[in-house]
């Protein structure tokens, strides 16, 4: 009779582990959770505070604008289109709209242009950069209220500083705040002083992000300083010069407190309204007189729609411009 030694049964043959459906941890779960949802979570405050404080506003002054409403009275009745065919044959506005398209054109073009100029100075290797850098920023810093009065004796018919030195060298005095284009180029000045070390700035972040390999190439191949600024600073920083060209637009339309503070804090801007602008003009129609809400409501849409306009114009220019040089 023969037997098998060490022979296992059939049954009691290993048999593979069988794999059993385990769930996934909740650490897991939330991991995925906050990987998908969480930048939705950061951003949420930015998009709630614009609503409220942004959008809700224009779309609330859209609704107003087709109302007479009266701040004083508190009258509110549906005028429709009327604000805004009023608005059109309203020749005060288009004076506000013509001094302010003016005043941003004298102070926008040549603020950007001395700020990219001086930009590219302070990108050199210099004496006391730092502190050079560092300086061309405190007239933004400086109290608004306090560079308006400053500019407006300084600008002053008859003791103003300006005035006095032209005297000085034989010529007859200028009526700053009486002559339209006088007072255009005195409140240019004053923003220019302001922003341009601003703007300079910004420009000098970006010039600072330029590999320097390309101007050592660019050095060997004979080219000089303002070739080398024409052909690699310029076209490399165009975002940066068309970001502040539409940020440049919308503040330039916006202007408000320096030509307020040239005039002595007067809305009027000027006696003949040489230097009124629309954001001035606005606050005049809606919160002074009448107080005429709706119209000035009105007013605020047409200023927004000719803020986006201009600012898409001046972008396809500044974007062709600068392709053109780099080409």
């Amino acid at each position: 009779m023969s037997s098998t030694v060490g022979a296992v049964p059939p049954s009691a043959a290993a048999s593979p582990p069988q794999s059993t459906p385990q769930h996934r941890r909740p650490s897991f779960r939330l991991g995925r959770w906050d990987i998908k949802y969480s930048p939705y979570l950061y951003i949420a405050p930015f998009f709630v505070l614009f609503g409220v404080f942004g959008l809700f506003p224009v779309l609330y002054t859209v609704y107003v604008s087709l109302f007479d409403y009266e701040l004083l009275s508190g009258t509110k009745e549906f005028a429709g289109l009327e604000n805004y065919r009023v608005l059109m044959a309203d020749a005060q506005f288009w004076n506000a709209a013509y001094n302010t398209v003016g005043i941003f054109i004298l102070s926008t073009v040549p603020q950007l242009v001395v700020a990219l100029l001086l930009a590219n100075l302070l990108n050199r290797q210099m004496r006391a950069r730092t502190v050079l850098r560092m300086g061309i920023l405190i007239p933004n810093i400086t109290s608004v209220a306090a560079v308006g009065i400053i500019f407006a004796l300084i600008f002053a018919d008859r003791y103003g500083l300006i005035n006095w030195l032209l005297g000085t060298v034989g010529f007859d005095p200028i009526a700053w705040r009486d002559n339209r284009y006088a007072s255009w180029f005195a409140i240019s000045f004053m923003v220019d002083w302001r922003w341009t070390g601003y703007n300079a700035l910004i420009y000098l972040g970006a010039m600072q992000a330029i590999p320097k390999d390309l101007y050592e190439s660019a050095a060997l191949d004979g080219a000089s300083a303002w070739r080398q600024f024409w052909t690699i600073t310029v076209p490399l920083i165009r975002p940066t010069i068309l970001f502040t060209v539409v940020i440049s637009t919308i503040g330039g339309f916006q202007i408000f407190t320096e030509p307020l503070m040239y005039g002595f804090g007067l809305v009027r801007g000027g006696a003949d309204h040489q230097f009124q602008t629309l954001a001035m003009y606005i606050y005049e129609q809606t919160f002074t007189g009448n107080a005429e809400y709706g119209y000035g409501s009105a007013m605020s849409w047409l200023l927004f729609m000719m803020i986006i306009i201009f600012a898409l114009i001046n972008f396809a220019l500044v974007r062709r411009s600068v392709k053109g040089e780099k080409k």
